[in-house]
């Protein structure tokens, strides 16, 4: 390299030489040529100091060619001030220099251009020398700057031949990007058909995962795999390389795109915050402690029942501590293992541990587990939230945050009305006023939580089926469990008091379809009446006691817009303070007496459109529905 080198510039020198003087050139003495030949020799040890001989050739980049430029410009300054102190006459010309700097600025970096082609062909030839090896043929869907990583990485090795691009962007089609042709994604069936291609790699990055969704529409019916990278940024960086690659899974399909979060909006109600956290080894639970501690709380409180879920995220969070840089503040981590119907040990962690700040998850949240235990189910979804209100307002607690679902809406079941009950202890406390925010964030289902459907259908699938699916025409609303734990805190940044704020869960997913697409990301055929040889049959169970058809979010009209696009605002009913203290007085002794006759009625009484499936009795309404009480709206949302 350094021989080339500097036979190039000596050629580049010697050209602006001749430029100059408008003749071939040559030096007139020994003097006049040991003065120019300083200058490539100048320019190489420029090179050599400033390891440019030490960069990879076949990967330097653009930042190597920055480098080399400012390398040979450094030294043209360096070699006019050498000259000029030689006192020659026959020094260099300034037009020679400024010619040698442009012309030696060709030459190098066009020399290293042409290397890392040579090399990389050769690369590839190399690759290919085994005779029995059989490249697979691949398409990969994203023509962007990660389709073009990715197709280099693959050029590396000898498994995989990339035959095609394709992409959504119709201003690439029908173009070359990096010797490959890209086509319009609508032709992938096609061309799947054409190169009898075995698996499409995705490289897209995260903001496009609504393109994710149309891949597997047009690729549910061809026989190949699709496959993407854990995160595909990672391929730029060199974290991950092809032999990463995974198929595609459910949490990769929500279809919707990543609206980047609020910083101010994260930082707001965390940075030196005392943060409790109840049911903190849940799913919900734990993916909030995950969160809050990118935004440098001063303690957060670990609340939870269950022994072993509260070693497991205490174990997690103490190891993300101790990575974490020396001049980052590092919280302090606090386990607590106990009930929020335990009034005193609640009591006792807000006091001891000066918690500002409470995001209430811990909930018995299974519809049909609650369905057969109603009793614990209120006991804990609306009682526990009532002492843990309790002491709150006691202890002076800033914001109190509760998780709710969208099973709370116009529930047909105890656990959704045990999250409406609890939904209204905390609009009572907001409207009777104090230091206390109280706010409710209502969502629907999260990919992948403890005993979701997605974990049950893998284990179906893995014992290879059937696939059970309540029925056919079920749908749900889903958001992957990182982006839910995002928005709960911006949602609780901006509450004043009393609203609940419900979260954009995007379009309604029919668990039939996704039941089918998590046997065919699998690699297996459903079987059905289309095809009897399948390899996994759907069975359809029926629903279950309390379960609906779809889901709501919204109880009434009075939504508004928030500062984040995908959090609303809803004001909506409530009881009054008196009128909750009531009844929940009337529901508490139905509980100790273990009437479940009363249990509904007073149920009923209370929460807005429930219309229990398996009620013992379902008693009439009577005269002691609150004086206040609007009308029960049918509009669905």
């Amino acid at each position: 390299m350094v021989g080339l080198d500097l036979a190039l510039l000596i050629l580049a020198l010697w050209i602006a030489l001749s430029i100059r003087y408008n003749t071939i050139y040559i030096p007139p003495d020994f003097a006049v040529a040991l003065i120019l030949l300083s200058g490539p020799l100048i320019t190489v040890a420029t090179f050599a100091i400033s390891e440019l001989y030490r960069l990879v050739t076949r990967y330097l980049g653009y930042r190597g060619h920055t480098r080399i430029i400012g390398c040979i410009w450094l030294s043209v300054l360096i070699w006019s001030l050498v000259a000029f102190m030689a006192g020659q006459p026959a020094a260099p010309p300034r037009s020679v220099l400024f010619g040698y700097g442009i012309l030696a600025t060709l030459f190098i970096t066009g020399s290293r251009e042409m290397i890392s082609m040579l090399l990389e062909s050769a690369g590839v030839r190399l690759s290919e020398l085994p005779a029995d090896v059989e490249r697979t043929p691949v398409i990969i869907f994203g023509a962007g700057q990660l389709g073009v990583q990715l197709l280099e990485t693959l050029r590396r090795g000898n498994a995989r031949e990339a035959v095609a691009f394709v992409d959504t962007e119709p201003s690439v089609w029908r173009q070359y990007v990096a010797g490959v042709k890209v086509h319009d994604a609508r032709r992938l069936p096609s061309l799947i058909e054409r190169y009898h291609v075995k698996e499409v790699l995705v490289a897209l990055p995260n903001d496009r995962r609504h393109e994710r969704k149309l891949i597997l529409k047009d690729l549910q019916q061809q026989p190949v795999q699709v496959l993407t990278l854990p995160d595909v940024e990672d391929v730029t960086s060199g974290r991950v390389s092809v032999a990463d690659l995974r198929r595609l899974e459910v949490n990769d399909l929500l279809g919707r795109d990543r609206v980047p979060p609020d910083a101010k909006l994260l930082m707001r109600k965390t940075q030196g915050k005392s943060i409790l956290v109840t049911g903190a080894g849940g799913s919900i639970g734990s993916e909030l402690v995950r969160q809050l501690l990118k935004h440098r709380p001063r303690r957060i409180v670990l609340f939870e029942l269950s022994e072993i879920a509260l070693y497991r995220i205490n174990d997690e969070v103490a190891e993300v501590v101790r990575g974490m840089q020396p001049d980052e503040p590092r919280p302090e981590i606090v386990g607590v293992l106990g009930s929020v119907c335990d009034a005193t040990k609640v009591r006792e962690a807000l006091v001891d541990y000066d918690v500002e700040v409470i995001y209430h998850a811990a909930a018995y949240k299974h519809v049909p587990i609650v369905e057969q235990n109603p009793i614990a189910g209120l006991q804990n979804n609306t009682f526990g939230t009532a002492a843990l209100v309790e002491q709150a307002q006691a202890a002076g607690v800033e914001l109190f945050v509760l998780i709710s679902t969208d099973k709370a809406v116009r529930p047909t079941n105890v656990m959704g009305a045990s999250k409406r009950m609890a939904e209204l202890v905390l609009q009572a406390a907001a409207a009777k006023g104090g230091p206390t925010v109280f706010t409710m964030v209502r969502f629907g289902n999260v990919l992948d939580s403890s005993g979701s459907v997605v974990q049950k259908f893998r284990r179906q699938i893995k014992a290879g089926g059937p696939v059970t699916v309540t029925h056919p025409d079920i749908i749900r609303y889903f958001m992957s469990i990182p982006e839910a734990a995002e928005l709960v805190i911006q949602a609780g940044a901006m509450a004043e008091g009393g609203e609940v704020f419900v979260l954009d869960m995007g379009e309604p997913v029919r668990i039939d379809d996704m039941a089918r697409l998590m046997v065919r990301l699998s690699g297996f055929d459903v079987k059905d009446a289309e095809k009897p040889d399948g390899d996994i049959a759907i069975m359809y169970t029926g629903l279950r006691p309390g379960e609906k058809l779809y889901e709501e979010l919204l109880i009434g009209d009075n939504t508004s817009q928030t500062e984040h696009p995908r959090i609303w605002r809803s004001d909506e009913p409530f009881l009054s303070e008196d009128d909750l203290r009531r009844q929940l007085s009337q529901l508490s002794a139905a509980l100790e007496t273990r009437d479940l006759n009363a249990l509904h009625a007073i149920l009923l009484r209370n929460v807005e459109g429930y219309h229990p499936e398996n009620a013992v009795s379902t008693l009439p309404v009577d005269d002691e529905r609150p004086r206040d009480w609007p009308a029960p709206s049918r509009t669905l949302h």
